[in-house]
Protein backbone atom coordinates (compact mmCIF):
# COMPACT_ATOMS: atom_id res chain seq x y z
CA UNK A 1 0.00 0.00 0.00
CA UNK A 2 2.63 2.48 0.97
CA UNK A 3 4.57 1.42 -2.72
CA UNK A 4 0.76 2.73 -4.40
CA UNK A 5 1.29 6.39 -2.45
CA UNK A 6 4.97 6.55 -3.26
CA UNK A 7 3.89 6.02 -6.85
CA UNK A 8 0.89 8.80 -6.90
CA UNK A 9 3.68 11.06 -5.35
CA UNK A 10 5.68 10.16 -8.84
CA UNK A 11 5.94 12.51 -11.60
CA UNK A 12 6.71 10.07 -13.93
CA UNK A 13 3.07 8.32 -13.05
CA UNK A 14 0.91 11.19 -12.62
CA UNK A 15 2.38 11.89 -15.77
CA UNK A 16 1.42 8.59 -17.38
CA UNK A 17 -1.68 8.14 -15.61
CA UNK A 18 -2.57 11.31 -17.29
CA UNK A 19 -1.35 10.37 -20.52
CA UNK A 20 -3.54 6.86 -19.74
CA UNK A 21 -7.04 8.88 -19.13
CA UNK A 22 -6.62 11.20 -22.53
CA UNK A 23 -5.83 7.66 -24.93
CA UNK A 24 -8.83 6.64 -22.79
CA UNK A 25 -11.04 9.94 -23.73
CA UNK A 26 -9.87 9.78 -27.31
CA UNK A 27 -10.94 6.16 -27.65
CA UNK A 28 -14.61 6.82 -26.50
CA UNK A 29 -14.70 9.24 -28.21
CA UNK A 30 -13.47 7.45 -31.69
CA UNK A 31 -16.45 4.92 -30.66
CA UNK A 32 -19.30 6.97 -30.43
CA UNK A 33 -18.06 8.47 -33.54
CA UNK A 34 -17.26 5.86 -35.78
CA UNK A 35 -21.11 3.91 -34.64
CA UNK A 36 -23.03 7.15 -35.41
CA UNK A 37 -21.15 7.38 -38.78
CA UNK A 38 -21.63 3.74 -39.80
CA UNK A 39 -25.24 4.37 -38.84
CA UNK A 40 -25.63 7.75 -40.45
CA UNK A 41 -24.25 5.70 -43.93
CA UNK A 42 -26.14 3.08 -43.61
CA UNK A 43 -29.21 4.60 -42.97
CA UNK A 44 -28.28 6.87 -46.35
CA UNK A 45 -27.82 4.11 -48.40
CA UNK A 46 -31.17 2.31 -47.25
CA UNK A 47 -32.85 5.65 -48.02
CA UNK A 48 -31.37 5.90 -51.53
CA UNK A 49 -32.46 2.33 -52.41
CA UNK A 50 -35.91 3.05 -51.30
CA UNK A 51 -35.73 6.42 -53.09
CA UNK A 52 -35.10 4.30 -56.08
CA UNK A 53 -37.38 1.36 -55.83
CA UNK A 54 -40.30 4.24 -55.03
CA UNK A 55 -39.50 5.60 -58.34
CA UNK A 56 -39.40 2.48 -60.29
CA UNK A 57 -42.65 1.27 -59.08
CA UNK A 58 -44.38 4.40 -59.43
CA UNK A 59 -43.02 4.30 -63.16
CA UNK A 60 -44.66 0.89 -63.54
CA UNK A 61 -47.68 2.16 -62.41
CA UNK A 62 -47.91 5.29 -64.62
CA UNK A 63 -47.21 3.03 -67.53
CA UNK A 64 -49.08 0.44 -67.06
CA UNK A 65 -51.46 0.93 -64.18
CA UNK A 66 -52.25 -0.99 -61.03
CA UNK A 67 -52.08 -4.13 -62.11
CA UNK A 68 -48.57 -4.38 -63.36
CA UNK A 69 -47.83 -2.86 -60.10
CA UNK A 70 -48.98 -5.01 -58.47
CA UNK A 71 -47.02 -7.79 -60.43
CA UNK A 72 -44.04 -6.06 -59.70
CA UNK A 73 -44.68 -5.70 -56.08
CA UNK A 74 -45.43 -9.52 -55.74
CA UNK A 75 -42.46 -10.84 -57.64
CA UNK A 76 -40.14 -8.43 -55.55
CA UNK A 77 -41.85 -9.86 -52.01
CA UNK A 78 -41.04 -13.01 -53.18
CA UNK A 79 -37.02 -12.55 -53.52
CA UNK A 80 -34.80 -13.61 -50.60
CA UNK A 81 -34.05 -10.58 -47.77
CA UNK A 82 -36.84 -8.57 -49.76
CA UNK A 83 -38.00 -4.98 -48.32
CA UNK A 84 -41.38 -4.55 -46.71
CA UNK A 85 -44.20 -3.94 -49.66
CA UNK A 86 -48.03 -3.57 -48.21
CA UNK A 87 -50.89 -2.08 -50.12
CA UNK A 88 -53.29 -0.61 -47.87
CA UNK A 89 -57.12 0.89 -48.22
CA UNK A 90 -58.17 4.46 -48.03
CA UNK A 91 -58.62 3.70 -44.17
CA UNK A 92 -55.34 2.32 -43.51
CA UNK A 93 -56.18 -1.41 -43.22
CA UNK A 94 -53.72 -3.78 -44.93
CA UNK A 95 -55.33 -5.04 -48.10
CA UNK A 96 -51.87 -7.45 -49.09
CA UNK A 97 -47.89 -7.54 -48.85
CA UNK A 98 -45.53 -9.52 -46.82
CA UNK A 99 -46.05 -7.88 -43.13
CA UNK A 100 -49.24 -9.09 -40.84
CA UNK A 101 -49.11 -5.99 -39.14
CA UNK A 102 -47.87 -2.04 -38.42
CA UNK A 103 -47.64 1.08 -36.43
CA UNK A 104 -51.16 2.91 -36.57
CA UNK A 105 -50.76 5.90 -38.46
CA UNK A 106 -47.99 5.26 -41.05
CA UNK A 107 -50.53 5.54 -43.55
CA UNK A 108 -51.82 8.94 -42.90
CA UNK A 109 -49.45 11.03 -44.13
CA UNK A 110 -47.83 10.61 -47.78
CA UNK A 111 -43.98 10.77 -47.85
CA UNK A 112 -41.13 9.15 -45.55
CA UNK A 113 -42.38 7.95 -42.58
CA UNK A 114 -39.88 10.42 -40.69
CA UNK A 115 -39.22 7.61 -37.55
CA UNK A 116 -38.57 4.28 -37.22
CA UNK A 117 -42.14 2.75 -37.24
CA UNK A 118 -42.87 -0.97 -35.63
CA UNK A 119 -44.13 -3.62 -37.92
CA UNK A 120 -44.92 -7.73 -36.81
CA UNK A 121 -44.41 -10.48 -39.72
CA UNK A 122 -46.44 -13.06 -40.86
CA UNK A 123 -44.53 -15.90 -38.79
CA UNK A 124 -44.77 -14.15 -35.37
CA UNK A 125 -48.03 -14.14 -33.11
CA UNK A 126 -48.56 -11.96 -30.50
CA UNK A 127 -47.55 -8.44 -29.72
CA UNK A 128 -43.60 -9.89 -27.76
CA UNK A 129 -42.05 -9.82 -31.09
CA UNK A 130 -42.21 -6.23 -32.92
CA UNK A 131 -39.42 -5.31 -35.47
CA UNK A 132 -38.42 -1.84 -36.65
CA UNK A 133 -38.40 -0.36 -39.96
CA UNK A 134 -37.86 3.11 -42.22
CA UNK A 135 -40.26 2.88 -45.52
CA UNK A 136 -41.92 5.81 -48.00
CA UNK A 137 -45.55 5.83 -48.36
CA UNK A 138 -47.45 7.20 -51.63
CA UNK A 139 -50.93 7.23 -52.88
CA UNK A 140 -53.03 5.90 -56.17
CA UNK A 141 -54.94 7.90 -57.90
CA UNK A 142 -58.21 5.65 -55.93
CA UNK A 143 -57.10 6.66 -52.86
CA UNK A 144 -54.95 3.36 -52.11
CA UNK A 145 -51.52 3.45 -49.81
CA UNK A 146 -48.56 1.62 -51.13
CA UNK A 147 -45.76 1.60 -48.54
CA UNK A 148 -42.09 0.42 -49.22
CA UNK A 149 -40.37 -0.12 -46.61
CA UNK A 150 -36.59 -1.55 -45.60
CA UNK A 151 -35.98 -3.52 -42.02
CA UNK A 152 -33.51 -1.55 -39.87
CA UNK A 153 -32.19 -4.91 -37.56
CA UNK A 154 -29.19 -5.30 -40.17
CA UNK A 155 -27.62 -1.36 -39.64
CA UNK A 156 -28.33 -2.01 -36.26
CA UNK A 157 -27.08 -5.19 -35.35
CA UNK A 158 -24.01 -3.54 -37.67
CA UNK A 159 -24.11 -0.22 -35.26
CA UNK A 160 -23.43 -2.79 -32.09
CA UNK A 161 -21.21 -4.97 -34.06
CA UNK A 162 -18.68 -2.24 -34.32
CA UNK A 163 -19.44 -0.60 -30.89
CA UNK A 164 -18.87 -3.67 -29.75
CA UNK A 165 -15.73 -4.59 -31.18
CA UNK A 166 -14.61 -0.92 -30.27
CA UNK A 167 -15.45 -1.43 -26.91
CA UNK A 168 -13.34 -4.45 -26.91
CA UNK A 169 -10.51 -2.98 -28.50
CA UNK A 170 -10.68 0.12 -25.74
CA UNK A 171 -10.19 -2.34 -22.91
CA UNK A 172 -7.88 -4.59 -24.47
CA UNK A 173 -5.97 -0.63 -24.59
CA UNK A 174 -6.69 0.13 -21.20
CA UNK A 175 -5.78 -2.99 -19.40
CA UNK A 176 -2.62 -2.84 -21.49
CA UNK A 177 -1.77 0.50 -21.04
CA UNK A 178 -2.62 -0.08 -16.86
CA UNK A 179 0.35 -3.12 -17.38
CA UNK A 180 2.57 -1.02 -18.84
CA UNK A 181 1.96 1.59 -16.54
CA UNK A 182 2.45 -0.86 -13.28
CA UNK A 183 5.03 -2.14 -14.57
CA UNK A 184 7.33 0.74 -16.00
CA UNK A 185 6.22 2.54 -12.05
CA UNK A 186 7.44 -0.59 -9.90
CA UNK A 187 10.85 -0.39 -12.33
CA UNK A 188 11.32 2.98 -11.57
CA UNK A 189 10.29 3.25 -8.27
CA UNK A 190 12.91 0.65 -7.80
CA UNK A 191 15.87 2.71 -8.92
CA UNK A 192 14.62 5.94 -7.41
CA UNK A 193 15.05 3.51 -4.10
CA UNK A 194 18.62 2.69 -4.54
CA UNK A 195 19.30 5.89 -5.80
CA UNK A 196 17.57 7.29 -2.17
CA UNK A 197 19.73 4.73 -0.68
CA UNK A 198 22.80 5.64 -2.10
CA UNK A 199 22.60 9.74 -1.68
CA UNK A 200 21.93 8.58 1.93
CA UNK A 201 24.97 7.28 2.44
CA UNK A 202 26.55 10.26 0.34
CA UNK A 203 24.90 12.72 2.58
CA UNK A 204 26.59 11.03 5.75
CA UNK A 205 29.70 11.59 4.67
CA UNK A 206 30.84 8.45 2.38
CA UNK A 207 31.63 10.29 -0.59
CA UNK A 208 33.21 7.46 -2.15
CA UNK A 209 29.17 6.22 -2.76
CA UNK A 210 28.06 6.39 -6.67
CA UNK A 211 24.59 6.19 -7.88
CA UNK A 212 23.93 3.02 -9.89
CA UNK A 213 23.65 3.33 -13.31
CA UNK A 214 22.27 0.55 -15.96
CA UNK A 215 22.80 -0.04 -19.50
CA UNK A 216 19.57 1.33 -21.44
CA UNK A 217 21.32 5.25 -21.44
CA UNK A 218 18.06 6.48 -20.16
CA UNK A 219 17.14 9.33 -18.04
CA UNK A 220 17.88 8.07 -14.65
CA UNK A 221 21.37 6.31 -16.69
CA UNK A 222 22.33 9.77 -17.69
CA UNK A 223 21.53 11.67 -14.59
CA UNK A 224 23.61 8.79 -12.45
CA UNK A 225 26.44 9.44 -14.80
CA UNK A 226 26.35 13.24 -14.57
CA UNK A 227 25.99 13.20 -10.43
CA UNK A 228 28.55 10.78 -9.95
CA UNK A 229 30.67 12.88 -12.00
CA UNK A 230 30.05 15.51 -10.34
CA UNK A 231 30.46 13.44 -6.79
CA UNK A 232 33.62 12.52 -8.35
CA UNK A 233 34.84 16.17 -8.67
CA UNK A 234 33.78 16.65 -5.02
CA UNK A 235 36.15 14.16 -3.89
CA UNK A 236 38.79 15.08 -5.53
CA UNK A 237 38.51 18.35 -4.07
CA UNK A 238 37.59 17.58 -0.48
CA UNK A 239 40.69 14.91 -0.87
CA UNK A 240 43.43 17.70 -2.25
CA UNK A 241 41.62 20.27 0.52
CA UNK A 242 42.73 17.42 3.10
CA UNK A 243 45.81 16.97 1.46
CA UNK A 244 46.45 20.80 1.80
CA UNK A 245 45.18 20.84 5.09
CA UNK A 246 47.89 18.07 6.14
CA UNK A 247 51.13 19.55 4.27
CA UNK A 248 50.32 23.10 5.40
CA UNK A 249 50.11 21.82 9.17
CA UNK A 250 53.47 19.85 8.19
CA UNK A 251 55.08 22.06 5.56
CA UNK A 252 54.60 25.33 6.79
CA UNK A 253 55.31 23.95 10.44
CA UNK A 254 59.22 24.47 10.09
CA UNK A 255 59.27 28.19 8.26
CA UNK A 256 56.61 29.31 11.01
CA UNK A 257 59.14 28.19 13.88
CA UNK A 258 62.42 29.64 12.17
CA UNK A 259 60.26 33.01 11.71
CA UNK A 260 59.44 32.64 15.52
CA UNK A 261 63.12 31.89 16.56
CA UNK A 262 64.63 35.14 14.67
CA UNK A 263 62.08 37.07 16.16
CA UNK A 264 62.43 36.04 19.71
CA UNK A 265 66.66 36.70 19.16
CA UNK A 266 65.80 39.96 17.33
CA UNK A 267 63.93 40.76 20.80
CA UNK A 268 66.76 39.73 22.90
CA UNK A 269 70.33 41.06 20.80
CA UNK A 270 71.21 44.23 22.65
CA UNK A 271 73.35 44.81 19.28
CA UNK A 272 72.05 46.67 16.46
CA UNK A 273 73.34 45.12 13.67
CA UNK A 274 71.91 41.57 15.02
CA UNK A 275 68.56 42.69 15.25
CA UNK A 276 68.81 44.36 11.72
CA UNK A 277 70.12 40.98 10.46
CA UNK A 278 67.19 38.68 12.49
CA UNK A 279 64.20 41.59 10.85
CA UNK A 280 65.87 40.85 7.52
CA UNK A 281 65.54 37.25 8.02
CA UNK A 282 62.18 37.51 9.43
CA UNK A 283 61.14 39.65 6.14
CA UNK A 284 62.44 36.74 4.52
CA UNK A 285 60.44 34.11 5.87
CA UNK A 286 57.61 36.30 5.92
CA UNK A 287 58.13 36.81 1.65
CA UNK A 288 58.51 33.03 1.07
CA UNK A 289 55.23 32.44 3.40
CA UNK A 290 53.27 35.03 1.31
CA UNK A 291 54.59 33.64 -1.61
CA UNK A 292 53.34 29.92 -0.43
CA UNK A 293 49.72 31.60 0.38
CA UNK A 294 49.29 33.06 -3.09
CA UNK A 295 50.38 29.45 -4.82
CA UNK A 296 48.04 27.99 -2.88
CA UNK A 297 45.52 30.75 -3.75
CA UNK A 298 46.13 30.43 -7.54
CA UNK A 299 45.81 26.94 -7.60
CA UNK A 300 42.58 27.00 -5.88
CA UNK A 301 41.38 29.58 -7.94
CA UNK A 302 42.25 27.69 -11.34
CA UNK A 303 41.09 24.42 -9.79
CA UNK A 304 37.64 25.60 -8.89
CA UNK A 305 37.39 27.03 -12.17
CA UNK A 306 36.68 30.79 -11.24
CA UNK A 307 38.96 31.90 -14.33
CA UNK A 308 37.40 29.87 -16.97
CA UNK A 309 35.46 32.81 -18.26
CA UNK A 310 38.72 34.68 -18.65
CA UNK A 311 39.74 32.52 -21.70
CA UNK A 312 40.64 34.12 -25.06
CA UNK A 313 42.58 33.79 -28.05
CA UNK A 314 45.89 33.64 -26.90
CA UNK A 315 49.96 33.19 -29.24
CA UNK A 316 51.60 30.40 -27.35
CA UNK A 317 54.89 31.23 -29.56
CA UNK A 318 55.00 35.10 -28.45
CA UNK A 319 54.95 33.34 -24.89
CA UNK A 320 57.05 30.54 -25.02
CA UNK A 321 59.73 33.23 -27.09
CA UNK A 322 59.09 35.52 -24.25
CA UNK A 323 59.68 33.60 -21.25
CA UNK A 324 62.77 31.73 -23.01
CA UNK A 325 64.27 35.27 -23.57
CA UNK A 326 63.61 36.70 -19.62
CA UNK A 327 64.82 33.89 -18.17
CA UNK A 328 68.43 33.54 -20.39
CA UNK A 329 70.40 35.61 -18.71
CA UNK A 330 69.03 34.03 -15.20
CA UNK A 331 70.32 30.61 -16.80
CA UNK A 332 73.69 31.88 -17.67
CA UNK A 333 74.60 33.51 -14.21
CA UNK A 334 74.36 29.62 -13.24
CA UNK A 335 76.42 28.69 -16.28
CA UNK A 336 73.56 26.79 -18.19
CA UNK A 337 72.43 27.61 -21.97
CA UNK A 338 68.89 28.29 -22.49
CA UNK A 339 67.67 26.85 -26.16
CA UNK A 340 64.35 27.89 -27.44
CA UNK A 341 63.00 26.09 -30.01
CA UNK A 342 59.72 27.68 -31.23
CA UNK A 343 57.07 26.77 -33.63
CA UNK A 344 56.12 29.94 -35.06
CA UNK A 345 52.05 31.24 -35.57
CA UNK A 346 50.87 28.51 -32.65
CA UNK A 347 47.88 29.90 -30.60
CA UNK A 348 45.21 28.21 -28.88
CA UNK A 349 41.96 29.13 -26.95
CA UNK A 350 43.63 29.81 -22.90
CA UNK A 351 44.08 32.28 -20.40
CA UNK A 352 48.10 33.90 -21.25
CA UNK A 353 48.73 34.62 -17.58
CA UNK A 354 48.11 30.99 -16.29
CA UNK A 355 49.92 29.50 -19.16
CA UNK A 356 52.92 31.60 -19.28
CA UNK A 357 52.73 31.45 -15.09
CA UNK A 358 52.93 27.36 -15.50
CA UNK A 359 55.65 27.80 -18.01
CA UNK A 360 57.95 30.24 -16.16
CA UNK A 361 57.00 27.37 -13.29
CA UNK A 362 59.03 24.71 -15.06
CA UNK A 363 61.88 27.02 -16.41
CA UNK A 364 62.53 27.72 -12.71
CA UNK A 365 62.72 24.25 -11.48
CA UNK A 366 65.04 23.57 -14.27
CA UNK A 367 67.38 26.17 -13.57
CA UNK A 368 67.32 24.83 -9.99
CA UNK A 369 67.32 21.15 -10.42
CA UNK A 370 70.66 21.15 -13.78
CA UNK A 371 72.58 19.31 -13.52
CA UNK A 372 76.05 20.05 -11.29
CA UNK A 373 78.03 17.80 -12.95
CA UNK A 374 81.22 18.99 -15.51
CA UNK A 375 80.30 19.41 -19.17
CA UNK A 376 77.71 21.44 -21.03
CA UNK A 377 74.29 22.23 -18.96
CA UNK A 378 71.42 22.69 -21.01
CA UNK A 379 68.13 24.00 -20.70
CA UNK A 380 65.63 23.63 -23.41
CA UNK A 381 61.88 25.37 -24.14
CA UNK A 382 60.40 23.74 -27.41
CA UNK A 383 57.04 24.51 -28.70
CA UNK A 384 55.17 22.03 -31.64
CA UNK A 385 52.60 21.00 -33.04
CA UNK A 386 52.51 17.23 -33.18
CA UNK A 387 49.40 14.72 -33.56
CA UNK A 388 46.41 17.32 -33.24
CA UNK A 389 48.31 18.47 -29.92
CA UNK A 390 50.24 21.03 -29.13
CA UNK A 391 53.20 20.47 -26.91
CA UNK A 392 54.83 22.85 -25.27
CA UNK A 393 58.01 21.60 -23.48
CA UNK A 394 60.79 22.16 -20.70
CA UNK A 395 63.78 19.73 -20.46
CA UNK A 396 66.97 20.03 -18.18
CA UNK A 397 70.24 17.77 -17.97
CA UNK A 398 69.82 17.12 -14.25
CA UNK A 399 69.03 14.14 -11.70
CA UNK A 400 65.69 13.60 -13.21
CA UNK A 401 62.70 12.07 -11.51
CA UNK A 402 62.09 8.28 -10.76
CA UNK A 403 58.80 6.49 -12.93
CA UNK A 404 56.99 5.11 -10.08
CA UNK A 405 57.76 9.13 -8.27
CA UNK A 406 56.52 11.58 -11.04
CA UNK A 407 52.88 11.21 -10.09
CA UNK A 408 53.85 11.71 -6.50
CA UNK A 409 55.83 15.33 -7.37
CA UNK A 410 52.42 16.41 -8.73
CA UNK A 411 51.15 16.81 -5.41
CA UNK A 412 51.10 19.88 -3.28
CA UNK A 413 53.91 20.14 -0.69
CA UNK A 414 55.50 17.02 -2.09
CA UNK A 415 59.23 17.39 -2.68
CA UNK A 416 61.45 14.40 -3.07
CA UNK A 417 64.63 14.05 -0.34
CA UNK A 418 67.27 14.87 -2.99
CA UNK A 419 65.29 18.29 -3.79
CA UNK A 420 64.82 19.37 0.41
CA UNK A 421 68.07 21.37 -0.09
CA UNK A 422 66.58 23.15 -3.21
CA UNK A 423 64.33 26.19 -2.45
CA UNK A 424 60.95 25.99 -3.18
CA UNK A 425 57.40 25.27 -1.56
CA UNK A 426 56.76 22.35 -3.83
CA UNK A 427 53.50 24.12 -5.42
CA UNK A 428 55.56 25.00 -8.74
CA UNK A 429 54.35 21.20 -10.64
CA UNK A 430 50.49 21.52 -8.69
CA UNK A 431 50.18 24.68 -10.03
CA UNK A 432 50.77 23.36 -13.80
CA UNK A 433 48.96 20.36 -13.58
CA UNK A 434 45.73 22.37 -12.24
CA UNK A 435 46.31 24.88 -15.47
CA UNK A 436 46.87 22.05 -17.93
CA UNK A 437 43.33 20.35 -16.62
CA UNK A 438 41.32 24.33 -16.69
CA UNK A 439 42.75 23.97 -20.70
CA UNK A 440 41.83 20.68 -21.02
CA UNK A 441 45.16 19.22 -21.22
CA UNK A 442 47.74 16.98 -19.68
CA UNK A 443 50.35 17.18 -18.21
CA UNK A 444 53.85 14.65 -18.92
CA UNK A 445 57.05 13.74 -17.23
CA UNK A 446 59.72 11.90 -19.32
CA UNK A 447 63.64 11.38 -19.45
CA UNK A 448 65.12 13.81 -21.02
CA UNK A 449 68.36 11.77 -22.29
CA UNK A 450 68.81 7.79 -23.19
CA UNK A 451 68.50 5.02 -20.68
CA UNK A 452 71.61 4.47 -18.79
CA UNK A 453 72.61 8.10 -19.32
CA UNK A 454 74.62 9.51 -15.97
CA UNK A 455 72.10 12.29 -15.58
CA UNK A 456 68.82 11.24 -16.83
CA UNK A 457 67.45 14.58 -16.61
CA UNK A 458 63.48 15.42 -16.53
CA UNK A 459 61.18 16.84 -19.51
CA UNK A 460 58.24 18.28 -18.66
CA UNK A 461 55.29 18.28 -20.93
CA UNK A 462 52.73 20.73 -21.31
CA UNK A 463 49.91 19.01 -24.04
CA UNK A 464 47.26 21.20 -24.83
CA UNK A 465 44.31 19.90 -27.23
CA UNK A 466 44.33 21.87 -30.76
CA UNK A 467 41.86 24.42 -30.23
CA UNK A 468 39.72 26.26 -33.37
CA UNK A 469 40.36 29.62 -33.18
Amino acid sequence: MAGFWLLQRSTAVRLSALYILLVALCAAFLVFYVTALSERLLNQQTRDSLVQEVLEVQRAYERGGINPMLRMLERRARQPGANLYVIAGPNGEILAGNVASVQPGIFDKEGWTGFPFRYQRYSETGDSVKHLAAGHVFFLDNSMRILIGRDLGEPTKLRLLVRNALMVALAIMGIGALVIWFAIGRNALKRIDRMSAASKKIMAGDLSQRLPEGRSGDEFDRLSSSLNAMLGRIEKLNEGLRQVSDNIAHDLKTPLTRLRNKAADALGSPDDDSRKIALEGIIGESDQLIRTFNALLMISRVEAGSIAAEMTEVDVSAIAADSAELYEPVAEEVGLTLIAEVEQGISLNGNRELIGQALTNLIDNAIKYSSESDGEKRIRVSLAKRDQKIVLSVSDDGPGVPADKRGEVKKRFVRLDESRSKPGTGLGLSLVEAVMELHGGTLELSDTNPLGAACPGLTVSMVFPVSNP
